[in-house]
């Protein structure tokens, strides 16, 4: 029961193309293509035809692993631009395949699956999961059991801050404090439940285990800051393995991550799934229910 997800991000476009083996997500395939999408109220048509092309890619391979269904989702990016139709229809017309733009709450809820539904041994009492994309970041609180029970979407992501606020490479100590400002102030009077276990899932938290390890706490999350703002981004991504844009946007993710982590009161462990892998889990929920 091959299923496949094309995750249409504000940062990037990736397809996961995976299977349930065991009771556990085998992954088959994965594909990246940087989207760049962050922050356009309207897609230029340059946009629309690099993004349709790359779903097309990642929707051939799929096919080519016996996926006859592909499942596409769109997340802020999306959401908010006021052409995303037009991008939706480029991409039916190219890949054969409909694009679902994901509300927050779908995002939310989609995270939470793929981040509880990959753990080895899901903890029975509540759970929350941070979900850093580029243009929005999900916080959600719930059991592996009974599901969400407490989610909210805010716009803030790690795109969306290093457009606004990044101009350096790499970023100067003013230019780190105005984004921590930033990420305060969207975070400033949540009312959030407490967990006793959080999980970081996104390209930032997946990423930043080659930076600070797999267990994020505003410390670890701090020292990791200053060590990217000591060199220029692609001398860290040459000595991490890492792409060079992903690196420019990580100073953003971590300062989010930083906030989540005491909005939760605890430290937060990188997730091994996130949208992609809930999307998955979804779709072969429904395959067996039918």
């Amino acid at each position: 029961m091959l299923c496949a997800c094309i995750d249409i991000g504000s940062n990037t476009t990736r397809l996961l193309v995976a299977d349930v083996a065991g009771g556990a997500l085998r992954e088959v395939e994965q594909r990246r293509a940087y989207t760049r999408l962050r922050g356009r109220t309207e897609i230029p048509p340059e946009r629309i035809d690099a993004i349709a092309d790359a779903v097309a890619s990642h929707a051939r391979v799929a096919r080519e692993h016996g996926c006859a269904q592909v499942r596409a989702v769109g997340t802020a990016a999306l959401r908010d631009a006021v052409n995303g139709d037009e991008l939706s229809a480029a991409i039916r017309a190219r890949a054969g395949v409909t694009v679902e733009v994901l509300s927050g709450e779908d995002e939310a809820r989609l995270a939470f699956l793929g981040a509880t539904g990959t753990l080895p041994e899901p903890p029975r009492g509540e759970v929350g999961v941070v979900d850093v994309g580029g243009g929005s970041t999900e916080l959600v609180v719930g059991t592996p059991a009974g599901g969400v029970s407490w989610s909210t979407s805010l716009r803030v992501g790690s795109g969306l801050l290093a457009e606004a606020y990044l101009r350096s490479d790499p970023p100067g100590e003013a230019e780190l404090h105005r984004v921590r400002q930033h990420v305060a102030g969207v975070f400033e009077g949540l009312e959030v439940p407490q967990p006793p276990v959080a999980y970081a899932v996104g390209g930032s938290a997946g990423s930043l285990c080659r930076l600070v390890g797999s267990v994020l706490d505003p410390e670890g999350l701090g020292r990791g800051l200053s060590a990217l703002a000591a060199a220029p981004s692609a001398e860290v991504a040459g000595r991490l393995g890492l792409d060079p844009e992903r690196v420019r946007l990580l100073p953003a993710g971590m300062a989010i991550l930083e906030e989540a982590s005491r909005t939760f009161g605890v430290a937060l462990e990188v997730g091994r799934g996130g949208v992609r892998e809930g999307v998955v889990l979804d779709e072969l929920a429904k395959r067996r229910a039918a």
